[in-house]
């Protein structure tokens, strides 16, 4: 069909594009669904090897040595406890490095010395994590621990702080090291959230007489509190599921307790799991799978407490 207009003639016919943007979502579509069908399949995976565990007598787990004549509950909720123990050690200390080092890097730092800190941030996430266990144990251990035992001597008044025993393979060096590993990722995503903040905002704060911290506490940070929570939860996801660091710098433990400084106290699942998997027996690899489950579910639910927080927040946010 055709239409007149004037002396012009227009032809309908195919919108430009449209094969492409078809393509697009397409492969935009299934790769959604593959993560959705892969993360099914692990948790599949995880119940089915779980159930026997679950299942099992305590006569039946009392077989399993590493058990030590434990239920499953009992076995998994101090692992579960060192977990998270030391996650929450590690943002307690990189979500203000972060926050710090991606104001620098976005609002302070010339553009070359920016690009460079970047790439330098970037560079830093690809370590593997044997690497950060190497040099907890080898050089963190000894630096830290003059610091730890001053700690003790003059604050062991305050509980966390008591009993510290060298040489410092505790779940606060473990914290420290796990820190370092979550720092790049946190940090590269503040940092990408902050270049995204309205450049209107910040000059109307400049305007109307702010410094350049009252303009970052005015615009910045508000519009960015999302995103600083949402890479915190990711590197919490890094953090929970770390094995080799932490396994490499702790003495394992069983308590529950917040005795910090105290060697052979705490361990996480990851690294409990790396520990025990290669002597463990059918039942044993089970239970061991079963902790597995546990870790899964726990991370999703911090990162599904994260996502509700970022969503009851984003009407109050500076971008709106």
């Amino acid at each position: 069909m055709a239409a007149v207009a004037g002396s012009e003639t227009i032809r309908r016919g195919r919108a430009p594009g449209r094969v492409g943007n078809a393509i697009f979502r397409g492969v935009s579509s299934s790769a959604g669904i593959t993560i959705v069908v892969l993360l099914g399949l692990v948790a599949a995976f995880l119940v089915y090897r779980a159930v026997p565990a679950l299942l099992a007598t305590r006569e039946e787990l009392a077989d399993v040595g590493f058990m030590r004549g434990q239920s499953l509950l009992g076995y998994v909720a101090p692992l579960a406890f060192g977990t998270v123990l030391s996650s929450v050690i590690a943002l307690v200390v990189a979500v203000p490095l972060s926050i710090g080092i991606a104001l620098f890097i976005s609002h302070y730092a010339p553009r070359r010395l920016a690009q460079g800190l970047g790439y330098l941030v970037d560079l830093l996430a690809a370590i593997p994590s044997v690497i950060f266990g190497l040099w907890g144990l080898q050089f963190l251990q000894p630096l830290v621990g003059p610091l730890f035992q001053w700690l003790s001597d003059h604050m062991g008044w305050f509980p966390p702080f008591s009993g510290y025993v060298g040489p410092a393979k505790n779940i606060m060096t473990a914290g420290l090291v796990l820190a370092v590993m979550i720092l790049p990722i946190i940090t590269a995503t503040i940092r990408e959230v902050f270049l995204q903040t309205p450049r209107l905002h910040e000059e109307a704060s400049l305007a109307l007489g702010a410094t350049r911290w009252e303009m970052i506490r005015q615009a910045v940070l508000p519009f960015g509190r999302s995103g600083i929570i949402s890479a915190a939860m990711l590197g919490m996801g890094r953090a929970l599921g770390e094995t080799m660091a932490v396994l490499m710098v702790l003495a394992p433990g069983f308590a529950m307790n917040l005795y910090v400084l105290r060697p052979g106290q705490h361990q996480s699942i990851a690294a409990n799991i790396a520990n025990q998997f290669p002597e463990a027996g059918a039942l044993g690899a089970d239970v061991l799978i079963a902790t597995g489950l546990f870790l899964f579910l726990l991370t999703f639910a911090v990162n599904l407490a994260a996502r509700w927080v970022i969503n009851r927040r984003a009407e109050f946010s500076g971008a709106n």
